[in-house]
């Protein structure tokens, strides 16, 4: 019922909206002497920050049109080259230069906790130059109608397991935060079945792989919490007129709701700071914050199968480095791993997935060679800049993009004995030195 409560909310303030855009819109006309006004930019700013606050934000866009390689401007185009009910698999097919060698095949996995796979746009927008993308386009649940099915944790595994296979041997996988579990379990899981076409390496970043280690607020709830209690609490019913009508969902606004709790202060002073800025005529600022909350604020229901399968595996059984995580009846070993290269990284400030929660792949994947590892702690950044902004761009990304070069598949076939710890670990640079 809160759902339908929830809808019904913003379809009463449907006509509240509509009236305050049309006022931002007349206090904002050249033509009305008071938009050259303090008074009259305060007004517009006042119905602006009401309707953005009041509105429900859709799928953004990725809008790459255009990237640079080898200092020439080509032209991307998006295309869906794989489809299922709860996924599409986005390609950014460029247009190459002449004499350009081939670049490496990146399976990018999006996470599927509530935001749409486009807040990846700047780790995609960042590797394009140098490599061919493929990203997961995961689908709003109140979208897909019952009569499709349901979707839990081993069909996102098996999911992967079928990109992979689509795409290729020589494909690279990177999977931000929260699908590191699944990402792991689909490559082990070739593994130990020989599947030729297990990727050439995996790149985990900020992922939850063992949440004991340095337990976050994020884990601390879900350990605190019994699976009954997140069913009876956040478990929801998609109202109608969705396509998605009676399916039972973690909903988008609850997620919100729980993203910006975490950090209302900041927030809150960012509303308060658009409105000043507006009535400045401060128009870059102002941009800045509409594109970062357009962004932020667009979110999409979970399965509720798959949410539940989620939480009770992951962070409160710690199935993975336990031994005890099974995929259709089958446990998942990670030591299967043998020619599949493994790079993890971690922020120092992350507050998502605590530093070491994804360093533990490290010690689970112990039949991968030492020559084919890495480990990377990014210093001064949260969870978010382990895969955006300027430090992703100017520190992770050529790292990232180095081990891929070091480790094609055919040198993956190649590889030495194994080892128990990555041959390399960073913890990135301080005072021009790497530690």
């Amino acid at each position: 019922m809160f759902y339908q409560l929830y809808e019904l909310n913003h379809a009463v303030m449907a006509p509240w909206r509509t009236a305050a855009e049309a006022m931002r819109m007349a206090y904002r006309n050249p033509l009305n002497p008071l938009s050259h006004t303090a008074y009259g930019r305060a007004v517009a700013a006042g119905f602006e920050v009401f309707e953005r606050t009041t509105r429900r934000y859709g799928k953004p866009e990725f809008g790459l049109d255009t990237t640079t390689i080898d200092g020439v401007e080509v032209s991307v185009h998006e295309k869906t080259v794989w489809s299922k009910p709860f996924c599409n698999l986005k390609h950014f097919g460029r247009v190459l230069p002449p004499g350009h060698k081939p670049d490496p095949k990146i399976l990018l996995v999006a996470p599927m906790s509530g935001h749409y796979a486009t807040l990846l746009r700047g780790t995609v927008e960042t590797l394009l130059p140098s490599a061919e993308i493929y990203i997961t386009d995961w689908v709003d649940a109140r979208m897909v109608p019952l009569t499709e099915g349901t979707f839990n944790l081993d069909d996102y595994v098996d999911y992967v397991i079928e990109m992979i296979k689509f795409l290729g041997p020589d494909t690279h996988v990177m999977a931000v935060c929260q699908p590191s579990v699944p990402v792991l379990a689909a490559v082990a899981v070739m593994e130990e079945r020989g599947d030729p076409d297990a990727p050439a390496s995996m790149t985990l970043m900020g992922g939850p792989i063992d949440t004991r280690i340095k337990p976050t607020a994020v884990n601390e709830l879900a350990q605190n919490k019994s699976i009954d209690w997140f069913a009876d609490n956040v478990i929801m019913q998609v109202p109608w007129p969705q396509p998605g009508f009676m399916r039972p969902v973690y909903p988008g606004f609850l997620q919100l709701t729980g993203f910006m709790s975490m950090n209302l202060d900041r927030h809150l002073t960012a509303q308060k700071d658009f409105f000043f800025h507006l009535v400045k005529n401060d128009g870059d600022s102002a941009e800045k914050h509409r594109d970062f909350y357009d962004e932020y604020l667009a979110v999409m229901d979970l399965t509720a199968e798959f949410y539940l399968q989620t939480v009770d595996v992951v962070f409160i059984q710690h199935a993975l480095p336990r031994g005890e995580y099974m995929h259709r009846g089958q446990r998942v070993d990670p030591s299967k791993i043998k020619t599949v290269a493994l790079m993890t990284v971690e922020g120092e400030n992350d507050d998502i997935s605590g530093v070491g929660q994804t360093e533990a792949a490290q010690s689970l994947c112990s039949s991968i060679p030492d020559n084919m590892r890495s480990h990377y702690v990014q210093p001064d950044v949260g969870h978010y800049g382990v895969f955006n902004g300027s430090r992703f761009r100017k520190e992770i990304a050529p790292r990232i993009l180095s081990f891929m070069a070091e480790n094609p598949k055919a040198a993956a076939k190649g590889a030495s004995k194994p080892a128990k710890k990555p041959a390399r670990v960073v913890r990135g640079v301080f005072g021009g030195k790497e530690k």
